[in-house]
Order: C-alpha cells, then structure tokens, then sequence
C-alpha cells in the first residue's frame, strides 16, 4: 500500500519584540524611514571598587617596573658573574636563557642608570630614596617617568643634566604625559644639533676610557678599549673585561698606527677568550686586569709568559 508523499512542514520563527521598541512595520509605514530611530538601553558598566582599583594600581607599576627591574637584575647578574657556572659569556648566557639579542640586555641596563638619574629630579627625593618601588609614583609625586627602554636610548649618549633637560622637553611636548621614543629622540636631535661634536672615531681604533661620572665604568679610569661600533655621539668598545657603550666625550684617543691598534687587537682577543672560559681563578683575573691598563702596545717577556701560562691553564 502506498504511503502519503511526506509534506515538509514550513520553517516558523518566532520574533519577540519590546513594546517600547518600533516594530518593522512601524519603521516601514514611517514617512520617511531613514530618519526612524530606536532607542537602545545603554549597558550600565559597574565602577571599580577600591580593592580593584588598588589592584589596577599595583599591576600598573608592575608594567612599568618590568624593564628597570630587569636591568637591575641583568647588571647583578653581569657583575657577580652569576651565569658562569653554566655559560662562558654574559652574552651567550643572556641570549640563550632570555632569547636577548647581542645589545638588548646592554640597552636594559644602561636604561636602569638613565631612570636613576631622571628620579633625581622628582621633589624632596634623595640618591639613596632611589628603588624600584618609587619608580612609578609618577602621578603622586607629579613627575613623569618613562615606562620603556627604548623611550631611554637616545638620552643614553648625553650627559645627566641634558639627560634631564631633554626628558622634561619631551614630557612637555607630549602634553605632560609619558613620551614617545620618537618625540625623545627628536628632543634629543635638536639639542645635540646646538652642540655636536662629532665622532672622529674609528672602528678598531684604541682608546682610553675615561670614566667621568658613568657609573657603568667605575673602575676602568686608565684601561684601554678598542671600539667596534661607531655612532652618531657615542662607541661601543670592548675593554678587558666586556662591552660598554662609551660617549665620546668619554674616550682619548691614543694616537696609535693601525700596526699598533692591531697589536692591541691581538692582546684583546687573547684576553677575551680566556674571559670566555668562565673558570679563571682570582690571580689570572689579576693578571688580566693589569694587562688591560696596560701603556703601551706590547707585551714584555715576562708578561707574555704569564699569559701564556694562563692560556695553557685554562684554554
């Protein structure tokens, strides 16, 4: 026996509408629907509470902190040579325990010195106030921090109070708030542009630091460097013990022939690759701290069989 053909029921959709809401019919039969509104109930968004408000602070400053604090740990970590037990170099350890390109964690802690200088212009506040906490009390103590290296890189090169004359510009110009890296580093362009010297430097030139007011190279007054990048206002160079970045008013060119600077290079190398083993006992160091503050260019007899001896010991 044949069955019925099966009949499809059609699709119902069932609508629900708020009675204080204009229907489609009521825009259709409109006289001029274009200009038919509805009104739509604005969602109340509830206010903060304290204990989120406090939390919204906190983690704010936290943001803020990361890259000085980060600084701050990568110097004690560089200094104490803390990664020596696992890593030759600084650099080696940085980029394979923190994925930091060769600079970056340079750039870091040379921020930490500029930040640290910047805080010396809040009120009523001392060197030894200085500390991550008080970083980002910008609002509070009506200073404006940067919350950034690399809003830092371009103050870098200049001396502390140009520093702080070319932060409070930038501050101004972004309208008393925390400024781009870019309108910092135009601040700083037309400040150098009033006073430039310009970097007669050379890469694989010898120098002699000169320490000045530099924190990061307390301790090298006399040492020789050789430089391996120039810049527009500043060097890197590599001194016995690592890499700094050097303003040029902090370097003395030691007028030596490129025979000579390559003699240096030699000494340098040398003294690099035992650095690298990570495993000199204090009186190798000792060595090689003399050696770097060395006059001339040359190696006598004896201090070239005490390098020898150190090679053969730890290479």
């Amino acid at each position: 026996m044949n069955k019925p053909p099966f009949k499809r029921k059609k699709d119902t959709i069932s609508t629900f509408s708020n009675p204080e809401t204009p229907s489609n019919s009521d825009i259709a039969s409109s006289e001029d629907p274009a200009s038919a509104t509805i009104d739509v109930s604005a969602v109340e968004v509830p206010e903060l509470t304290e204990d989120e408000q406090r939390d919204r602070l906190h983690l704010e400053r936290q943001v803020e902190k990361a890259f000085y604090l980060a600084g701050k740990a990568l110097t004690q970590l560089r200094d104490r040579k803390l990664y020596r037990s696992t890593h030759k170099t600084f650099e080696e350890y940085c980029r394979e325990r923190f994925g930091f390109e060769r600079r970056y964690p340079y750039r870091l802690m040379e921020s930490t010195v500029v930040v640290d200088n910047l805080m010396k212009m809040c009120p009523n506040r001392t060197q030894n106030d200085l500390s991550a906490d008080t970083l980002s009390q910008n609002s509070h103590e009506g200073q404006v921090l940067p919350i950034n290296e690399y809003q830092l890189r371009p103050l870098i090169p200049l001396e502390p109070e140009v520093q702080r004359e070319a932060w409070q510009a930038a501050v101004e110009e972004a309208g008393g708030k925390v400024p781009s890296g870019r309108i910092v580093k135009d601040v700083v362009q037309r400040i150098m542009e009033r006073t430039k010297v310009p970097n007669t430097y050379r890469v694989g030139e010898v120098c002699q630091i000169l320490p000045k007011d530099n924190p990061d190279l307390r301790g090298k007054a006399g040492c020789w460097c050789i430089i391996t990048h120039v810049g527009e206002f500043s060097c890197a160079v590599q001194a016995w013990d690592g890499e700094y970045t050097v303003r040029v008013d902090h370097l003395k060119a030691l007028n030596y022939s490129d025979a000579e600077c390559q003699q240096m290079q030699v000494i340098c190398d040398r003294i690099r690759r035992l650095r690298e083993n990570g495993k000199l006992e204090v009186p190798a160091e000792a060595v090689l701290k003399c050696l770097g503050e060395l006059k001339r260019t040359y190696l006598t007899g004896f201090e070239e069989e005490l390098l020898s001896f150190i090679e053969e010991k730890f290479c």
